[in-house]
């Protein structure tokens, strides 16, 4: 289950919400990212890689899915494949722009698209302090759209978390009720 949305569109707190409820469910893997920034930088909980040791691994094979978005390395370890062996659903943050290459690989993917409103996500950026005000405006113009031919669910992330984490878990069931 591939996870994605635009930077500021709440992400990693809904994955973070729906891991501590779906804690005690082994049938549910939420994968760390290996991502080629600093374990500091904030958001997510990730796997730190400096770019040659992500090059590195992307070598070796070590990584199930990658890809790269404005200017990091992401890549997702081969554990997934073991996992999803065993029947589990296995939930990861995304890139929209990886979807088609990812379905490839994973024909049985769905998809969770985050979403909300620019000016929500440009006072959330702005919040996050990582990036200028330019830099925020181009990140927003450069969203990729979202392929038509997967199976999505949309969660709208603009109101309270308690709302969109609902929806969000909600959405996780779904696909996973499809699955079986």
């Amino acid at each position: 289950m591939a996870v994605v949305g635009p930077s500021g569109a709440g992400k990693d707190s809904l994955l973070a919400h729906a891991r501590a409820m779906l804690q005690d469910d082994p049938q549910v893997r939420f994968v760390r990212r290996c991502i080629t920034r600093p374990g500091d930088a904030g958001g997510e909980e990730h796997v730190p890689l400096s770019n040659d040791e992500f090059a590195r691994r992307r070598a070796c094979g070590d990584f199930a899915l990658h890809w790269e978005s404005h200017g990091l390395g992401y890549g997702i370890g081969r554990e997934i494949d073991n996992w999803l062996a065993q029947g589990c659903m296995v939930v990861y943050n995304g890139s929209r722009a990886h979807l088609p290459v990812a379905r490839q690989d994973y024909p049985q993917l769905r998809v969770v698209a985050v979403t909300a409103r620019p000016e929500t996500l440009v006072q959330r950026l702005a919040q996050r302090c990582r990036e200028s005000a330019a830099d925020i405006a181009e990140r927003i113009r450069q969203q990729p759209p979202l392929p038509a031919d997967l199976p999505m669910v949309e969660v709208g992330n603009d109101a309270d978390l308690a709302s969109a984490s609902a929806a969000f878990l909600q959405a996780l069931h779904s696909h996973r009720n499809l699955n079986r």
